[in-house]
C-alpha cells in the first residue's frame, strides 16, 4: 500500500545566509542546525531518498523549512522564493516517482505573492506553505485576499505553517527562563503551535471560507490544538457573521496532518471532530523521523483498510493531485 509523505522539509543554503543576516534573525534557525538536521534538509537527493525508504515512504512533497522568506525584506523574498521554487522543481523533476513540493512565497511583498504562486504552480508545484504572519501583517489580511483567490482558482492548498510569535509576544508570555527553554517554549513546546492555530482561526473569522468555499487549507500536528477547543470557537461564529459553525470549516475546508505525532489518542480525538477523509500523514522531517515500524503500528490503530488507504496516500493525492501511479 502506497505511503505518501508531506511536510518534508528542506532547506536552501541561499536562503539560510540571507536570514542570517537580517537586523534580528529568527531564533528558530537554531533548530536547522542541530545534529545532522542542515545536512538532511539540503539533501533533496540520495540521502533524502535513503531515508524515505528505510520508513517505507514512497513519495514526499517537500516543503521549504521555517521561517521561510518572509522575514526578508519584499525585493529579496521575491527573489529567494523564486530560486527557492525553482530548485524545488528540479528535484522534482530529477525524482519524479519520488518527489512533489509546496511552493515558497514572499509574503512581505503581498502585491507579488499570487503572481508567484501561480508561476509556481504552472512548474508543478501542488500546493504552497505559508506563514502566518510576516512582521505585523496577519495572514488574513486583505492585502492577501487575491492570493487566496489564486489559490482556490488554481486548486493549490495553503498549508500554514507554525512560526515564532512575534519579539513583543515573547516578552509578554514566552520568557524568564534560561534562553533554550524560552525559546523551546515559544516554538515547539507552544508558541508554534498557537501561532498556526490562531491563524487558521482568523481566515475563518475573517469570513475567507464563504468568499472561497473552495480553498483548502492544511494544519500540521494534528491541527495545532485547534480542533482541541472546538466547542468553545463555535462560539465566535455568530459573533463574526459567519454562515456556519467554526467546527463546519474544519470538517469542509481544513486538512489535519500527523507532522510525527503518532501518538493513537490524537488520532482518536481528531476522528470526533473531522473523518479519515480529512487526515493525511506526515513525518515532518528531519525533525521527527518516525521508524518504519512506528509507523505501521500508527496505521495498525485506523479501523479499516479503506481508511488506512485514505491516511496512507487517497486523501493526499486528491489533494494536491498526484499521480502516484505515473512513471
Amino acid at each position: 500500500m502506497t505511503l505518501i509523505g508531506i511536510e518534508e522539509h528542506w532547506m536552501l543554503p541561499e536562503l539560510t545566509s540571507a536570514l542570517k543576516a537580517v537586523a534580528h534573525p529568527d531564533e528558530s534557525l537554531a533548530f536547522n542546525e542541530r545534529g545532522d538536521a542542515l545536512q538532511r534538509l539540503e539533501d533533496l537527493g540520495a540521502g533524502r531518498i535513503a531515508a524515505m525508504d528505510a520508513q517505507g515512504i514512497d513519495l514526499a512533497v517537500l516543503a521549504l523549512t521555517p521561517p521561510g522568506t518572509q522575514a526578508l525584506p519584499p525585493e529579496e523574498a521575491v527573489a529567494l522564493s523564486r530560486l527557492a521554487n525553482d530548485t524545488a522543481a528540479e528535484a522534482v523533476s530529477a525524482h519524479p516517482t519520488r518527489f512533489r513540493s509546496l511552493s515558497t512565497l514572499p509574503m512581505s511583498s503581498p502585491r507579488h505573492v499570487a503572481q508567484e504562486l501561480e508561476r509556481a504552480a504552472a512548474q508543478g508545484h501542488v500546493g504552497t506553505m505559508v506563514y502566518g504572519r510576516s512582521g505585523d501583517r496577519f495572514l488574513d489580511d486583505p492585502a492577501y485576499e487575491d492570493f487566496f483567490a489564486a489559490a482556490a482558482d488554481l486548486r493549490q492548498p495553503v498549508f500554514i505553517h507554525p512560526q515564532i510569535p512575534s519579539d513583543a509576544l515573547r516578552d509578554a508570555a514566552y520568557r524568564g527562563f534560561d534562553p533554550m527553554t524560552d525559546l523551546g517554549l515559544a516554538t515547539f513546546g507552544w508558541g508554534w503551535h498557537l501561532e498556526a492555530a490562531t491563524a487558521a482561526l482568523r481566515l475563518i473569522l475573517r469570513g475567507v471560507f464563504d468568499r472561497r468555499p473552495d480553498l483548502q487549507i492544511v494544519l500540521g500536528h494534528w491541527g495545532e490544538l485547534l480542533p482541541f477547543w472546538l466547542d468553545r470557537a463555535d462560539s465566535l461564529s455568530r459573533l463574526a457573521g459567519l454562515q456556519r459553525p467554526v467546527s463546519d470549516y474544519i470538517r469542509t475546508n481544513v486538512f489535519l496532518t500527523t507532522s510525527g505525532m503518532l501518538n493513537p489518542a490524537l488520532l482518536h480525538h481528531a476522528l470526533t471532530v473531522t473523518t479519515t477523509d480529512r487526515l493525511i500523514f506526515s513525518t515532518d522531517y528531519p525533525f521527527q523521523q518516525p521508524s518504519r515500524a512506528e509507523i505501521d503500528a500508527f496505521f495498525g490503530h485506523l479501523a479499516t483498510d479503506a481508511d488506512r488507504h485514505k491516511v496512507r496516500s487517497a486523501n493526499a493525492a486528491a489533494l494536491f493531485g498526484i499521480d502516484h501511479t505515473a512513471p
